[in-house]
């Protein structure tokens, strides 16, 4: 297959059966016309599922495969660094800032941690082991190497990592913390938000009051809290929050849907990944990673 270029791997395509195409190439030609496909094979950056370089006269054969690179569309670059909290030899643990992807995805490829780190340091290996939202800024976890990032990845699905959030929200003198928050959450594909519907709940966090806090511009008092999820749902502090009548500040998506240009940058989800903490899967060690950004709206 084709190696990693400027930190982003290869496309794969599936040659689809029924087509009538004799070549592979006068299907990529059709297909995606944009690209400069017969420089591509030129340049052997067109192959097959085996890693040989096709030609122009390469047969198409339906259920093969081809690999292929493609230029991403423009983005708008994120105006924040990713700060660096670690980093050995299987491990590099970074403060994510809002508003950058974790993973390349949908309209965000090169504006994502994923592909600037892999650029970064340069090492196409570089893998997360976990996911923050775009939204959420914080200590976010990468493996560095391939037998690396089955056990890490592993401590997340198995919820062997202990995940602290601060969050800025709403306040409301008739709730009691600490309190647990259960609920059943779900996401469609293609929708932006999920939401909640009566049944066996699927989601559960933790939620401790920190401080009261007096914000400007903002009417009533607003508090910050820690929260500890058990689970790791779609939104799910954001919609635990939001369902209590605390919504978490300058979130555009919960109670109600609103949509934010891609260049705005002024009002970052007040939300946190403070701290990580497990016991090391290769050494045994107990790791803590914390965060050194702050909420500051």
């Amino acid at each position: 297959m084709l190696p990693f270029r400027d930190g982003l791997a290869p496309l794969r395509l599936l040659l689809p059966h029924g087509d009538s195409a004799t070549t592979i190439v006068e299907y990529l030609e059709r297909e995606m016309p944009d690209d400069d496909w017969r420089r591509a094979i030129r340049d052997a950056e067109v192959v097959d599922e085996k890693s040989r370089p096709i030609s122009v006269d390469t047969r198409y054969r339906a259920g093969s495969q081809v690999y292929f690179y493609r230029v991403p569309a423009q983005e708008v670059p994120v105006p924040f660094e990713i700060g660096i909290l670690h980093e050995d030899d299987d491990l590099l643990v970074v403060d994510k800032p809002h508003f950058l992807a974790t993973i390349p995805r949908g309209r965000h490829v090169t504006e994502t941690a994923t592909v600037r780190l892999r650029r970064q340091f340069d090492c196409p290996d570089l893998t997360p082991a976990h996911r923050l939202d775009r939204a959420t800024a914080g200590v976010l976890l990468f493996t560095k190497t391939k037998h690396a990032r089955r056990p890490y990845q592993e401590l997340f699905s198995s919820r062997n990592a202990t995940k602290e959030y601060e969050a800025v929200a709403g306040f409301d003198a008739a709730l009691d913390f600490p309190r647990v928050v259960r609920s059943r959450i779900l996401k469609e594909h293609g929708v932006m938000t999920a939401y909640e519907e009566p049944g066996e709940p699927n989601s559960e966090t933790l939620i401790e009051l920190i401080e009261l806090i007096e914000l400007v511009d903002t009417v009533g008092t607003s508090a910050r809290y820690r929260l500890f999820p058990k689970t790791g749902k779609t939104h799910q502090l954001r919609i635990h929050l939001s369902s209590l009548g605390i919504p978490i500040a300058n979130d555009p998506y919960y109670p109600v849907f609103s949509s934010v240009p891609a260049d705005d940058f002024t009002r970052p989800l007040q939300l946190l990944a403070r701290a990580l903490n497990f016991t090391d899967p290769l050494t045994g060690e107990p790791r803590r990673f914390v965060s050194a950004r702050t909420l500051e709206l």
